[in-house]
């Protein structure tokens, strides 16, 4: 609960940081309406839509209400997919509101001694440091070959934890050993280059999702890229972003830019939707910045999708690839598709796969729920959503779902878990499918 003095200080900072000609741009004519997840699952509450949204912002900018546990409540909900903004006629950045708003209450706000510590951990303490995070999946990966993993399931000790937590667990990937994990090569060479690409290899995905990395790099390689990986690349920052930790946002930019344009590459390519649409965002990250944004912008420019890459270069023509009898169906990325505007690469990719049935989704476009770390801080919503994704992923009748981002790929492998549907249905990242499809993989 926030204070009368922690009130006043939040308002006039919406007051002063809040962009009123953004907020302004809203029209409120309601086309936002039935993409929002969270207004449709709350019952179409309008304070959980995302014009409800700006009007609360707008209101406590301009001192007509209070910045409460309501106001507060009603933007933690929002999953910050951003649907809302690509059937906005007035183009309204509803993202860079809510970052902001955000921003400004998690700064100005006195957090209990236990979530600050937590916070302090998560955004100052592990994900900045990649060594750390390395050590933090060994632990994960050790929990899971020791037999650990095994004991606490039959003991039933994994009861104790919070029921998501529980199901979270079991479909974790299996994580690679530390030394797996530690021995990433900085430069790999294709056959025939074409283009130098540099790699945003991530936190969770360089740990966690070691083999979809490989995966994404064999795939670069055989579409003819050199392959760059800066050793001193951080974490992308969506996460700090997303969670009222702006600064370090911006300091975790700043390392990245750095880091990248020393390579001078084509491309600066990435394999996480979520990852990729606050890459490409570093322009407005660091707007207000004169040393950095134009810096920033230049990352921003060269910043593609694994599968925006492929489409480009035109993978699915110079390789062959054949995957017999799989019906599939593919799950958009928010981020990739709302924010970087990639969707039609990964399903010309998928279609070009010779021997597969591809079945389009209802509201394949519709997020999952996964959102980050949503699924856990706001696990009712999560599953709610998830549930209905389900329906439609168990309409399309499909045994592989298809994703693009790391986040997705495990509410997919959740919502398979929840639905009883384990052995007949799987999902998996893109590049795993197509490097598993690619006949000429070895060459």
């Amino acid at each position: 609960m926030t204070t009368l003095k922690e009130q006043t200080i939040i308002q006039e900072e919406f007051k002063n940081r809040m962009d009123e000609d953004e907020m302004l741009n809203c029209m409120r004519c309601g086309f936002c309406l039935p993409s929002c997840p969270t207004y449709v699952e709350s019952g179409f509450k309008e304070t959980h839509s995302p014009r409800g949204r700006i009007a609360l912002m707008k209101a406590v900018a301009d001192g007509l209400i209070e910045p409460d546990e309501d106001v507060e409540r009603s933007l933690n909900l929002c999953l910050g997919c951003r649907a809302c903004e690509p059937v906005c006629p007035s183009g309204v950045k509803y993202g860079h509101l809510l970052e902001e708003a955000r921003d400004i209450i998690n700064q100005n706000k006195k957090h209990s001694l236990p979530v600050k510590a937590v916070r302090s951990l998560v955004f100052n303490g592990l994900f900045p440091h990649q060594d750390r995070m390395r050590a933090a999946a060994g632990l994960l990966g050790f929990y899971q070959r020791s037999g650990l993993q095994s004991a606490a399931r039959k003991t039933g000790m994994l009861n104790w934890l919070p029921k998501n937590l529980t199901a979270m667990e079991k479909v974790l990937p299996q994580v690679p050993k530390l030394k797996e994990m530690k021995n990433r090569p900085s430069y790999l060479s294709a056959d025939k280059p074409v283009k130098k690409a540099a790699f945003f290899t991530g936190c969770l995905m360089d740990t966690m999702f070691l083999e979809t990395n490989n995966a994404t790099i064999k795939l670069l390689q055989l579409a003819g890229c050199e392959i760059h990986i800066p050793q001193n690349q951080a974490c992308c920052g969506a996460l700090h972003g997303h969670s009222g930790e702006k600064q370090g946002a911006k300091n975790l930019a700043k390392r990245n830019i750095e880091a990248f344009e020393k390579l001078d590459a084509d491309y600066i390519i990435t394999n996480a939707g979520g990852c990729g649409a606050f890459l490409i965002d570093y322009d407005h990250l660091l707007k207000d910045d004169r040393e950095w944004h134009e810096r920033a912008v230049k990352f921003s420019q060269k910043l593609k999708d694994i599968s925006e890459i492929l489409y480009d270069l035109d993978f699915h023509q110079k390789v062959n690839l054949v995957l017999p009898g799989k019906i599939i169906t593919y799950q958009d990325s928010c981020h990739l598709r709302n924010v970087m505007k990639t969707s039609t690469a990964p399903r010309t990719l998928l279609n070009s796969i010779k021997g597969i049935e591809f079945r389009e989704m209802k509201d394949a476009d519709r997020c999952c729920g996964s959102a980050g770390i949503y699924n856990i801080v706001e696990s009712e919503m999560s599953m709610q959503i998830l549930d209905q994704k389900m329906i439609q992923a168990k309409s399309a009748d499909a045994a592989v779902i298809v994703t693009s981002n790391p986040g997705c790929l495990l509410q997919m492998k959740l919502g398979i878990e929840r639905e009883g549907l384990s052995g007949n249905v799987k999902a998996v990242h893109i590049a795993d499918i197509l490097l598993e499809a690619a006949v000429d993989k070895e060459k």
